[in-house]
């Protein structure tokens, strides 16, 4: 065989084993920061913030920022905002005191990344929609994007590196989708997040308001920290699916008493979950549902 057939023989060779490979062997390298630095996202009414920041905090612990008044959008906007650190996860808050533009408002949450523009790559690289395309924001670079089964998130950037000490335990962001979307959705995230899962069972409805039910419940973490996926047909009572973040903590007894103390509503009383911990539903002043747990013991 001439050399030059044989040479192209391999070149050929090489080229469909390169194409043959999964679509992640060729994803962009982890653009993850730390569980510290995922933000809850809170919008809340002008006149519920001081309320609301200060029963968060004193339920949990931690410390508010000064407030201050931005433009945190893309296109004119001011929007009083303060960012709250606790002990169990972080929040950025947010009252506008103007209308709220195109994009903003459905995200739940935010995620630091490394670099904007490369982790925007590796969520579209992976399946996602870029809902508001990057933007410069008073301290860093934003991105507003959508995964399938309508999961929104924003990721940013900032000019100067935050550095913040490591979370008490960290919270689970909690999603809610069908089983249509659910596996491009876990396909979607474990690429761009390099995330691994921990759990996929079939579990008793109880946890989300389906008792009698069962349910699949997915387990992943990630760089970005924990992620629990419930996937059902949506027939969900309130407050269920209402919210986007779980919250561990130390002491139930003596945390659902703070909350009491600082105006919170107990949704749903504690009840034991398939893992053997023991979760409830809170609502605080001015209408931010959470989910809170203890450890599984």
């Amino acid at each position: 065989m001439a050399l030059p057939s044989l040479l192209n023989r391999l070149a050929a060779g090489a080229l469909v084993a390169a194409l043959s490979l999964p679509l992640a062997a060729f994803a962009a390298p982890d653009v993850s920061v730390a569980p510290q630095y995922d933000t809850t996202h809170v919008y809340v009414q002008n006149a519920d913030i001081d309320a609301f920041v200060n029963s968060f905090v004193g339920t949990f612990g931690g410390q508010a920022s000064p407030r201050a008044v931005f433009t945190v959008t893309p296109t004119p906007s001011k929007t009083a905002s303060q960012y709250i650190q606790t002990p169990v996860g972080m929040l950025s808050v947010f009252a506008f005191q103007t209308p709220i533009p195109y994009g903003f408002g459905p995200e739940r949450n935010g995620y630091l990344v490394t670099d904007i523009d490369k982790a925007t790559d590796a969520a579209v690289a992976a399946g996602a929609d870029v809902t508001v395309a990057p933007f410069d924001d008073p301290i860093g670079k934003d991105v507003l994007i959508q995964w399938a089964g309508g999961i929104n998130m924003q990721l940013y950037w900032h000019t100067k590196a935050p550095s913040y000490a490591p979370l008490h335990s960290v919270p689970d962001n909690r999603v809610y989708i069908s089983p249509i979307s659910a596996d491009r959705f876990l396909a979607q995230f474990k690429q761009f997040a390099h995330a691994k899962v921990v759990a996929d069972e079939k579990i008793d409805g109880a946890e989300i308001g389906r008792g009698g039910d069962a349910i699949r419940r997915v387990q992943l973490t990630s760089g970005f920290g924990k992620m629990t996926v419930f996937v059902s047909d949506g027939k969900l009572p309130f407050p269920y699916g209402r919210e986007s973040t779980g919250y561990q903590v130390d002491d139930m007894a003596a945390t659902l008493a703070k909350a009491a103390a600082n105006g919170v509503t107990v949704l749903v009383p504690p009840l034991k979950t398939s893992k053997g911990n023991v979760s409830a539903m809170l609502q605080f002043p001015g209408g931010y549902i959470s989910e809170i747990h203890d450890a599984v013991h």
